[in-house]
């Protein structure tokens, strides 16, 4: 036990060494092994806080269920790029809403719109249809929508429309509009010139959500000027659970009688969300990928170097009874010391990046928060560091064990 020790005091002192005679290397491996922790430390960061917000503003919405009738993508880059998939919506959710088990259910539909204030500068937004108010909504400016609106007039669209609509701060900025003031609004560019909506007041909630600049207006009045009021289509239904009962059971009722339907709890549908911007995650998890390969590059070569330069010595020490064995734990020694300076100078940084990038995401998109870094992951970068040093220190650890002490001696 006591040689033992001894050989590994002895391998921690050679390691350190070698470490301290190559400064400039090791401060390059150290800084690399550091941007990968940082990478995989931030992107975790990025996925605990959307997940903590998303919930945050599902709560506040004050809905238990949602109810769709598949995919729904939201991304107004032309007049087909939303897809509402749930036909009668107003009777299908009055259905719902007449179920002793459900409070409220409530039809939302997505429109690409043309909104403006010119006839000749009319600019696309997604338009958002309500059956009545910003329940649980934030109106910053103004007022929220009246109730319900005659002009559904029990499905045959025929009857008054109230003219409202609420508008995000970035569809305020963009048309320069405060509330009283009126825009053009239609599904395509020749009838939003004969609409004339007023601007009730505005909200950054729709917008945040959904991360387009948004017109929020009754839900008839939107299919109209749309061209949906024939199918009367909806993209959601939102549920809120009788005082009482479980929205579990709710939702395996429903899932029940209406088959044809996905109906998903608050986390379940913020996660389909999520889901729909796969490529942006998958392109986010690629970057750790290769920062974490380039830290483990960064490290192997550094070793390796070291090594190479020093065949010659390596293979006299062997010659005279030093153990590959002893040989092998300076370079693990080496991996294990440059992947803990890279977490530390990682979670020395970590704060900062952290507070850097969620002011970058909170200019963007309007929510604050969106990067959330727990202790814990402060310990889990530590692993990360570990595995990067531990991976370039095998690398090394394979050349060692292919030096020949009579080859290199006979030299």
């Amino acid at each position: 036990m006591v040689r033992v020790l001894s050989r590994l005091v002895a391998a921690v002192e050679v390691a350190l060494l070698q470490l301290r005679g190559q400064p400039v290397r090791t401060l390059l491996v150290v800084v690399g092994v550091a941007l990968a922790v940082l990478a995989a430390t931030l992107l975790a960061g990025v996925g605990l806080g959307v997940l903590q917000v998303g919930e945050e503003r599902f709560d506040a919405a004050d809905r238990d269920l949602w109810v769709t009738g598949g995919p729904v993508q939201i991304s107004p880059e032309g007049p087909g790029a939303v897809e509402n998939t749930i036909h009668d919506a107003h009777a299908v959710a009055a259905e719902m809403d007449a179920r002793e088990d459900v409070d409220t259910a409530a039809p939302i539909g997505f429109e690409a719109v043309y909104v403006g204030t010119e006839e000749t500068d009319l600019q696309l937004v997604t338009g958002v249809g309500l059956v009545g108010t910003h329940a649980g909504i934030d109106i910053v400016d103004g007022e929220d929508l009246s109730g319900a609106s005659p002009h559904y007039a029990g499905g045959s669209y025929d009857g008054e429309m109230t003219g409202e609509v609420v508008v995000d701060p970035r569809t305020a900025t963009m048309l320069d509009v405060e509330p009283g003031e009126t825009i053009l609004v239609g599904g395509s560019e020749t009838a939003a010139r004969d609409q004339e909506f007023t601007v009730v007041g505005i909200s950054p909630d729709y917008g945040q959500l959904l991360g387009t600049a948004t017109v929020t207006m009754h839900l008839s009045e939107l299919q109209s000027v749309a061209g949906a009021a024939g199918t009367d289509r909806a993209s959601l239904i939102a549920v809120t659970v009788e005082d009482g009962h479980d929205p579990a059971e709710v939702r395996a009722d429903l899932d029940e009688a209406y088959p044809d339907h996905e109906v998903r709890t608050n986390r379940e549908q913020l996660v389909a969300v999520v889901g729909q911007n796969v490529v942006v995650v998958a392109t986010a998890g690629v970057l750790v990928v290769l920062a974490a390969v380039a830290g483990v590059a960064l490290t192997a070569n550094l070793l390796a170097l070291s090594i190479t330069s020093r065949r010659q010595t390596l293979a006299a020490l062997q010659a005279v009874g030093l153990s590959r064995t002893t040989l092998l734990a300076v370079v693990g020694v080496q991996g294990l010391v440059l992947g803990l300076l890279g977490w530390l100078a990682a979670a020395a940084m970590t704060p900062l990046a952290a507070a850097t990038l969620d002011h970058v995401a909170a200019t963007l998109v309007g929510y604050e928060g969106l990067v959330v870094v727990p202790p814990w992951l402060y310990l889990a970068g530590a692993g990360v560091g570990v595995l990067v040093g531990a991976g370039g220190a095998v690398i090394a650890g394979i050349l060692v064990t292919r030096i020949e002490p009579l080859h290199q001696l006979s030299r």
